[in-house]
């Protein structure tokens, strides 16, 4: 049986997706996933980040049961689709990750890739902020948590936030697999600008219906952490096992019907754990935006667009 370490077999009947969106993280991937799977000549699963691609990442994802392991479990994924539909997944680890451009080539060739690429400082802020609320950062000051950047995860060193932005790198990888036809790139400000354009662009980019209403989704927005040890709480209510989350949940079940108890437990979550984000702290966002004004103009030399003036570079020293 193939595992996720070995080369998918090139024989196996599967279906395999027609295209890829590899990423950036923070960066409207799921929003672009969300819109682009209610198209009904696209077929997306409901496991929106399989992964299955990034085994150099594997160690970093913990152990999460529900991502496939084997190239089988992997293709079985998409099983529902119809023949006549474009198949495809969304995987944001696929672009930073040193061994995916590859591994996608070997069982697809042909296949599409689309990436979407943010400002680094404001990505950087968001992933550190995603971080935080999934208990995987623990130093809730920015400037700290980035000057401590590498880290060892899962018996890996990375740099937990300086690793996604080396652009340049990463779309190398995708240009050298394949031709510059079957890549997309865009960015998130105009994605954020205009939704429902840069969706018809991508809808064309995969040859399907781009008159096709698709509405605009906010998904994944970027939230405040009130409190580690609430947010703490209510995921051991989810998931614990002892005696007193078993006691709460039973006293859920007792009061709540049961498609109402994840919408209860969600609801606290939403007004008691999350709140808005404060507003960014301009002295680190320079500094953010000082140290990473090199791969800046590199990205803008590499896609022939000025991005050093789109996103404000121009007036960083």
């Amino acid at each position: 049986m193939t595992t996720s370490t070995e080369k998918p077999r090139q024989r196996h009947r599967g279906r395999i997706p027609d295209f890829f969106i590899v990423g950036q993280h923070k960066s409207g991937t799921t929003a672009l996933y969300e819109m682009l799977r209610r198209h009904p000549q696209i077929y997306m699963p409901d496991l929106k980040e399989p992964r299955f691609f990034a085994s150099d990442l594997r160690p970093l994802m913990g152990s999460n049961t529900a991502l496939p392991d084997t190239f089988e479990d992997y293709t079985a994924l998409f099983e529902p689709a119809a023949e006549w539909q474009r198949v495809g997944e969304a995987s944001p680890s696929y672009l930073r990750s040193r061994v995916a451009a590859a591994r996608i080539a070997e069982v697809n060739r042909d296949a599409r890739i689309i990436a979407i690429l943010r400002e680094p400082a404001s990505l950087v802020r968001s992933l550190h902020l995603q971080l935080l609320k999934e208990h995987v950062e623990t130093e809730t000051d920015l400037r700290k948590a980035v000057a401590a950047d590498e880290t060892v995860r899962g018996g890996v060193r990375v740099r937990t936030y300086s690793d996604h932005v080396n652009y340049v790198e990463q779309l190398r990888r995708y240009d050298a697999t394949f031709p510059p036809e079957q890549l997309l790139v865009l960015i998130y400000d105009e994605f954020r600008r205009d939704n429902a354009e840069t969706v018809r662009r991508v809808l064309r980019f995969l040859d399907v219906d781009s008159t096709t209403a698709t509405a605009s989704v906010e998904a994944n927005p970027s939230v405040r952490l009130r409190s580690r040890r609430l947010d703490a709480l209510v995921r051991a209510l989810y998931a614990g096992d002892n005696r007193v989350a078993r006691a709460a949940r039973d006293t859920l079940r007792a009061l709540l019907p049961k498609p109402l108890r994840g919408e209860a437990l969600a609801a606290v979550r939403r007004r008691l754990v999350y709140g808005r984000p404060a507003e960014a702290d301009q002295g680190v966002m320079r500094e953010l935006r000082v140290r990473f004004k090199g791969e800046v103009v590199a990205l803008s030399e590499y896609l022939g667009r000025d991005l050093v003036s789109e996103w404000g570079y121009d007036r960083v020293e």
